[in-house]
């Protein structure tokens, strides 16, 4: 009885994407407990995917936009307000299965609200919604062959590949006081937050996921006193833990994506209980990936010298880790801020990267896309202390990653390492940033492998036809393993009756070659 052994191995394969874009158009009542709104003066939002299920060939997405406005009340003063629109969406992947899994990532790419009246604000907003569609696989084949009382041999060859350890989706929680400085007066409401990670790394650890960076937090307050000027703090929160993953191993390659899924900060007593410390509570979100890279050997060939062996053979699909790449690139403009009010300062800057188009080409993925920076500014206007303005910075970059091609599967995340933004004189802005690129790339490979083995009689008409010893004289395509299954006999014999080390043959070399039987 002969048996092939065979090693799965486990793939992630990208089955195909897909994109649609939808408008949110609402118009929002402000609360009774609200104050008139006057005017606008801040906006932004963020989407909440919810779920995302898959009904036949279509992916249905729900959401939420989460939208933050700042505005003047009719009597002096500033106030927020915050809101949702929710959304439905089916998203035609062709080819989808059930037990496929599916990411939904999104880009706002556009938010504007207007006051219909004091009682009543228009919130418009389009949203790009795209949906990944992947699959577990496991690609099979032969690496030995068993036998019961016959003597096989056997020829392989050693393939690279990588192949999902792990994937799983997880939170990572942030929590944090901040106290204020001694002159910064109470804190009466917040008004305005945002939150944002700058140079977050990951490191696959035995059985945990090492997470570190910074959670950028900008706040825009209102003291206890009617008379006090709205007031801003800006705060780098360091942060370091880990995350249970058993799978993990330190030697493996991570691809993981991290996003802020939750924010929100709380003014709080400290411990003399006077209003002076805000309470952080960021959750992350972290879509995790790990691929381990092994060497494998393939059963190649086979066959016997005591019974007739036939291979039959077929194709497998892996996946070779292509490179593993981190590009920087520095971008940086001057701009004109033309207000009708005087800008007294520049008090908060945040960037946000979208991508335009990624294609590969001989020397690597070639990145072009945009950098929004948004920018709150202190006015010299009582009545509208807080401004902003939104500017767009093109770029284009080149992550090296050499033998990209069109059937390569990418992952990229984009990120902004830095970023600043000063105040030149007048109205002019300069503003300089560092835009980051986390590539990983998986390059499909396809290879013949054995799948099945029979076994019958030696023919030995065939046998008795063939010389029991001859010399031969190597030709320029020949190999040991040719030469001994064509004569019917073994490297090993081979090597032994014409004293050849563990090195090869070349063309010309004289042999003698011994017909085995068992």
């Amino acid at each position: 009885m002969m048996e092939l052994i065979r090693k799965n191995i486990h793939m992630n394969r990208q089955k195909g994407s897909a994109v649609s874009q939808i408008t949110l158009d609402d118009d929002v009542i402000v609360p009774d407990t609200f104050d008139d709104v006057a005017r606008i003066l801040l906006d932004n939002g963020e989407v909440q995917i919810e779920s995302s299920r898959i009904q036949g060939e279509k992916v249905l997405v729900k959401g939420t936009l989460v939208f933050h406005v700042l505005y003047r009340r009719e009597g002096g003063g500033l106030q927020a307000l915050s809101g949702e629109i929710p959304f439905e969406e089916a998203i035609n992947v062709p080819d989808l299965e059930e037990h496929d899994e599916t990411q939904t990532g999104w880009t706002l790419e556009d938010l504007s609200t207007g006051l219909i009246n004091s009682r009543k604000l228009s919130v418009k907003a389009v949203v790009t919604l795209e949906v990944r569609a992947e699959s577990l696989c496991d690609a099979e084949a032969a690496v030995d062959i068993e036998t019961d009382d016959q003597k096989a041999e056997v020829l392989k060859r050693s393939v690279e590949v990588a192949s999902i350890a792990a994937r799983r989706r997880d939170t990572y929680r942030i929590r944090e006081d901040i106290q204020l400085t001694a002159n910064k007066p109470d804190i009466g409401t917040v008004l305005w937050n945002e939150m944002r990670l700058r140079g977050v790394s990951v490191r696959p650890m035995e059985g945990m996921i090492h997470l570190e960076g910074e959670l950028l937090v900008f706040l825009i307050y209102s003291g206890e006193e009617d008379h006090t000027p709205v007031q801003w703090l800006e705060e780098s929160i360091p942060f370091s833990g880990e995350v249970e993953l058993a799978e993990a191993g330190d030697d493996m390659i991570p691809a993981v994506g991290v996003r802020i899924l939750h924010r929100s900060a709380e003014a709080k007593p400290d411990s003399d209980g006077e209003m002076r410390e805000f309470g952080i509570d960021a959750v992350l979100e972290l879509d995790m990936r790990l691929y381990q890279e092994e060497e494998v050997e393939l059963l190649s060939d086979v066959y016997s010298t005591g019974c007739e062996l036939k291979a039959e053979t077929g194709e497998a699909c892996f996946d070779r880790l292509l490179t593993r790449n981190i590009c920087k690139t520095k971008v940086s403009d001057q701009i004109s801020l033309k207000k009708a009010e005087r800008i007294l300062q520049i008090c908060h800057s945040s960037g946000n990267v979208k991508l335009d188009e990624a294609w590969p080409e001989e020397d690597g993925l070639h990145i072009e896309g945009v950098l929004e920076v948004g920018l709150l500014y202190l006015t010299d206007d009582d009545a509208e202390p807080v401004g902003s303005s939104v500017e767009m910075l093109p770029f284009r970059c080149v992550a090296e990653a050499d033998g990209i091609s069109r059937d390569s599967v990418w992952q990229l995340n984009l990120g902004v390492e830095q970023l600043t933004a000063v105040m030149l004189g007048g109205d002019s802005v300069e503003i300089k940033a560092v835009v980051s690129a986390d590539l990983l790339v998986l390059q499909p490979i396809r290879e013949s492998v054995v799948t099945e083995v029979s076994a019958g009689p030696l023919d030995l008409k065939k046998l008795q036809e063939m010389p029991g010893i001859v010399g031969y004289v190597v030709q320029p395509e020949d190999t040991l393993w040719k030469i001994a299954k064509k004569f019917h006999t073994t490297v090993d014999q081979v090597r032994e009756m014409n004293g050849l080390s563990e090195g090869g043959i070349k063309k010309g070399d004289r042999l003698i070659l011994v017909k085995e039987i068992r």
